[in-house]
């Protein structure tokens, strides 16, 4: 009985595992607010991951994106946009704005600094 027990929680351990790594886990896109000024910006939450995950910016409007660290890991203190080649610390309990690029129609994937953690910024 014990064993069959055993293989029951390994079997819920490795199905549970395996959904947090590998799972489907969207939200839905944010588009940015669009300023009098003409500027848009758009907050992140960096909290055990991206909050929200994907950001919509509209094209040819100067666009920045605020990230906000609450998270204390180490993980979570860099934010890379390879495409972009932006690899920059993200100070805890701050604000940190980074300038996108709105010139053209483009999707710019970016990650913690340990590419464990993803978002993605659309521009159309």
């Amino acid at each position: 009985m014990s064993k069959i027990v055993v293989v029951i929680v390994a079997i819920a351990l490795i199905s549970f595992i395996s959904w947090w790594f590998f799972g489907n886990h969207q939200q839905a896109a944010v588009a940015a607010d669009v300023s009098p000024a003409h500027q848009q910006n758009v907050q992140v939450i960096v909290d055990g991951g991206y909050k929200p995950e994907t950001v919509v910016l509209k094209k040819g409007i100067p666009a920045q994106v605020t990230f906000k660290r609450r998270d204390p890991s180490s993980c979570l203190e860099r934010v890379v946009f390879p495409d972009l080649g932006i690899n920059e610390f993200l100070p805890e309990q701050a604000d940190h704005p980074i300038t996108i690029d709105t010139s053209q129609n483009a999707e710019y994937d970016y990650a913690c600094g340990m590419n464990m953690f993803h978002g993605k910024v659309i521009v159309k």
